[in-house]
């Protein structure tokens, strides 16, 4: 229900939209639990996007460059987190994104493992308490058929966490 308002809500503004965080995982076959919908969203859709979501009911809990958190006082709107991309990242993400099942008779376009594991490493480097958690999806993402490890690696040394590629490659252990 909250993904169609969503998608319903962006589609109309002719906003590019997919899927993040533990529901794009799942898309990849990849299961954690989640209490939340993460979402990708072209930075100008947030305007908007946070207009529509004060008007139905969500409370904006945090903003930043590049986020924002919302809670619904009713349970089963619940908690949404939506990362913000600007050009020219939106237009490589998006276009290499697929269109997946998310929900049974739901479709929505999920980022490539590789572009997930970046939105990963990113948020390592915003918030480094979520770390053991994203390195295990990282992980689990580099494990996949196909997945390209050395644009990875490249994500982590991107952002000055090359040390954390080491560490994750270690507990890997050989190929």
């Amino acid at each position: 229900m909250v993904l169609a308002e969503i998608t319903r809500f962006l589609s109309e503004l002719g906003i590019r939209h997919g899927m993040a965080g533990a529901v794009a995982l799942h898309a990849h076959g990849l299961t954690r639990a989640t209490r939340d919908l993460d979402l990708i969203v072209e930075e100008k859709g947030r305007a908007p996007l946070l207009a529509h979501l004060k008007s139905i009911g969500y409370e904006l809990l945090h903003e930043s460059p590049g986020f924002s958190n919302h809670l619904h006082s009713q349970a089963r709107w619940g908690r949404l987190d939506f990362i913000y991309v600007e050009e020219p990242t939106s237009s490589v993400l998006f276009s290499r994104s697929t269109t997946m099942e998310i929900f049974p008779g739901i479709s929505a376009l999920v980022p490539r493992p590789e572009h997930l594991a970046a939105m990963k490493v990113q948020a390592m480097k915003e918030d480094p308490a979520r770390t053991l958690k994203d390195l295990t999806d990282i992980e689990s993402l580099i494990a996949l058929p196909g997945v390209d490890e050395q644009e990875i690696r490249r994500y982590f040394e991107r952002h000055g966490l090359a040390a954390k590629y080491e560490q994750l490659k270690r507990a890997r252990g050989p190929a």
